[in-house]
């Protein structure tokens, strides 16, 4: 089961990857550009077109190793119903009153067709609701969520970066609780965020639009109610409060806000908590890891939290959203963040004297781009056997990535890169599953590594020199999972340490992005290596 959920993530992750290229580039003749607007915070045109891949990847993934059952057949027409019709919202703007039939639509199905539904109130466990009482407020919350989601994205990467948290939070309790096609869902939908946020975090080049958003909110909402209803994880619905996190308080208080100066609640306006905190000063990217880190903190919280009483749960959650909602009402009201003034001539000095010395900027790199390669080429032949699944995978990729570098030229940059980040991942992961019980150097060679590649990433960014690869909010959001996952209590994959996987997985993934920046003129090198290892794990699948 451990190597079906992972096979899902890396699968939904190159989909979406492989995905979004293409459709940025077919943006114009579909009619799916954003446009700036005086709500928007853009200022150039950009595709709304990424939540076709942004779904299309888990749903695959989804459909092809979820157990078949009434409640996943269900999830996925409800998710493919909402994610179709925010496609056609992006192209053509839809009456708020067509899309919330649809996604009551949606919701009923999943309802009637799923039997998912909510059927106790909080403190009252032994009370059961009535069926027609708990179809209403199944429905109201699937479309409160649905929308909450969407209305949360504003920035770049911001709704992306807030539901990897809920997702991850989701995937793991699930986890816990033995239910395995909730996590599969979950660990899908993650796969697929990731690779979309790696075109859509600050400065985004595609957003999702309302076909991505509102899949996610959907997503969310269904996972949620499946968890509270699970036997094994026992949880209360105070504590998907906590999972959904930010997107939901952000939505009662743009609408009480609204309904205040009394005008609609579902008129668009510039009153959404990122709209604000630009409003009091915050740049763009701190706006977006100050909403990042309010939403890691309740997901934490979810965690901590998820065997208290439910009046312990209420508490918390109303000591934190109170202060939230009366600094909702503050913000933008003459209050500015006033910057503390930093006398930086000296460290920039040192910096600007490092960078000069070629033996930080160029040795870093020089040193990876030889070790990240020989990884590859001889971590294809540690693994004692290669799980089919993954063989198909990389059998497909393969005959991608070759048509990209002999054929499509202009979609090779993107093709090798998913072609390493995709082998790479299985690479890592087989071998470490290798090397459980192996000799101890194996181990020690293998961490001993990554450890030392994780301080050439460090130095290489800090130092490189000419275009600089710049952090993301993205990358302070990874680290704080990479981080997180190894203090996570019972979480395993096939004997594996989890934690020191998604650490390594990191430093994989970050060496890629700085030598594909700093050696795009190795292309065709990078994409020979691709090659190698994903024919060598497709081969070795069937040998």
């Amino acid at each position: 089961m451990e190597v079906t959920v992972f096979s899902a993530f890396v699968a939904s992750l190159a989909v979406c990857m492989a995905l979004i290229p293409p459709l940025m580039a077919c943006s114009a003749r579909l009619r799916t550009v954003d446009l700036p607007d005086e709500r928007k915070v853009h200022a150039v045109p950009i595709a709304r077109i990424g939540g076709v891949a942004l779904a299309a990847g888990p749903l695959m993934s989804v459909l092809f190793w979820a157990p078949k059952s009434q409640v996943v057949t269900s999830y996925l027409i409800g998710a493919a119903i909402i994610w179709l019709l925010g496609v056609w919202d992006d192209r053509t703007p839809l009456d708020f009153k067509v899309k919330f039939f649809v996604q009551f639509v949606a919701a009923l199905i999943v309802v009637w067709y799923g039997g998912l539904r909510l059927d106790r109130l909080p403190f009252w466990p032994d009370a059961a609701l009535a069926p027609w009482v708990g179809v209403g407020l199944t429905v109201v919350a699937l479309l409160g969520v649905t929308n909450a989601v969407n209305l949360s994205d504003g920035l770049d990467g911001l709704a992306g970066g807030l539901c990897v948290l809920t997702f991850g939070a989701l995937a793991y309790l699930a986890h816990l609780a033995d239910e395995w096609a909730i996590t599969l869902i979950a660990v899908a939908v993650l796969g697929g965020l990731l690779g979309f946020l790696r075109f859509n975090t600050y400065p985004a080049r595609v957003f999702m639009g309302d076909g991505g958003s509102q899949f996610l909110g959907f997503s969310a909402g269904v996972l949620a109610i499946l968890l509270i209803r699970s036997d094994g994880a026992g949880s209360s619905p105070v504590l998907a409060l906590f999972i959904l996190g930010l997107p939901i308080v952000d939505t009662i208080g743009v609408m009480a806000q609204r309904l205040a100066e009394r005008r609609s609640p579902f008129l668009p306006d510039k009153n959404h908590i990122h709209h604000k905190l630009l409003a009091a000063g915050f740049f763009h990217h701190e706006a977006v890891l100050a909403i990042y880190a309010v939403q890691a903190a309740m997901v934490t919280l979810a965690l901590l939290l998820s065997g208290s009483s439910e009046a312990v749960m209420l508490a918390t959650y109303a000591a934190i959203v109170l202060p939230i909602l009366a600094l909702f009402f503050l913000a933008g009201r003459g209050v500015r963040w006033k910057r503390p003034e930093r006398d930086r001539s000296r460290s920039i000095a040192v910096v600007r004297r490092l960078r000069a010395s070629r033996w930080l900027t160029d040795t870093p790199l020089r040193l990876l781009g030889i070790g990240v390669p020989v990884f590859l080429a001889l971590g294809v032949f540690l693994p004692r056997s290669v799980p089919t699944d993954f063989g198909v995978l990389a059998v497909v990729l393969f005959g991608l990535v070759l048509l990209g570098l002999a054929v499509f030229r202009r979609a090779a940059p993107f093709l090798v890169r998913v072609g390493l980040y995709v082998g790479g991942a299985f690479v890592l992961y087989l071998s470490d599953q290798a090397s459980i019980g192996a000799d101890w150097p194996v181990r020690t060679a293998l961490n001993a590594f990554f450890g030392a590649a994780a301080i050439l990433v460090l130095v290489a960014i800090r130092f490189q020199r000419g275009t600089r690869f710049e952090t993301t909010p993205l990358d302070y959001l990874l680290v704080f999972v990479a981080v997180m996952i190894p203090n996570l209590p019972e979480i395993g994959l096939g004997g594996t340490e989890l934690g020191l996987l998604a650490a390594k997985l990191l430093v994989l993934f970050f060496a890629y992005e700085l030598l594909l920046h700093a050696l795009s003129e190795r292309l065709v090198q990078f994409g020979a290596v691709s090659l190698w290892v994903l024919l060598g794990l497709g081969i070795r699948a069937w040998w």
